[in-house]
């Protein structure tokens, strides 16, 4: 009788729901900073845009974390668990089409640039013994090493998501430090701890950036 939105729901009344009720209802049931989740997700699926690769990673990374916080909670009977391995999956195979197309744009890359080259004879001699090359070297590879070609997404995904992870966690404590009304939260860190931190993880996205240039 007091529900906003009465079933049977769509996605978009679930979102509205959540947002008209969350400091009455679910706020005590998941985290309260979690409302940043809820409006993400209905900003971005119900906008009149398409959507690129990196907005689709960040929905199903924001869904997730949804998931897991009321799988906190309760099982739901086993549909939780259910839904949070779909959007995994997703996940994944998100991750092997960006790796996918990372690898088309390098070899494209590669290619405009022995064309390039090809306009000097010596360089055209290279360009004629580079296929052969290749080919001997393809032949020497053992399997094992494709499949690590295969699964080196995953290692790189999960890398990512762990400086993301860690970017969070410093920008909560950060901005708790800058509240006032957070004050009496405040024996965590200190703000030198914080910044260290953030220079740490400058660091970290400094290596992987060097990582991925190479």
């Amino acid at each position: 009788q007091i529900l906003y939105l009465k079933p049977p729901w769509t996605l978009a009344n679930l979102l509205k729901c959540y947002k008209k009720h969350w400091m009455a209802v679910f706020g005590y049931v998941v985290p309260r900073s979690l409302l940043s989740t809820i409006e993400c997700l209905s900003n971005h699926l119900y906008a009149d845009k398409p959507f690129d690769s990196s907005t689709v990673c960040i929905l199903l990374q924001e869904s997730k974390k949804l998931l897991h916080a009321f799988s906190c909670r309760s099982d739901y009977n086993g549909v939780l668990p259910q839904a949070y391995a779909e959007v995994t999956k997703l996940c994944e195979t998100l991750g092997e089409v960006r790796a996918a197309l990372v690898r088309a744009d390098s070899e494209q890359d590669l290619s405009e640039d022995i064309m390039v080259l090809s306009e000097n004879a010596a360089c055209e001699k290279m360009e004629a013994t580079m296929p052969s090359l290749q080919s001997t070297e393809e032949k020497e590879l053992h399997p094992s090493f494709h499949v690590a070609q295969e699964n080196r997404h995953q290692e790189i995904w999960s890398v990512l998501e762990g400086v993301w992870n860690t970017m969070n966690l410093y920008s909560i404590e950060l901005f708790q430090k800058l509240d006032p009304s957070a004050v009496t939260m405040a024996a965590k860190a200190s703000f030198e701890e914080a910044f260290l931190g953030l220079q740490k993880l400058l660091a970290a996205v400094k290596d992987i950036h060097e990582g991925i240039g190479r």
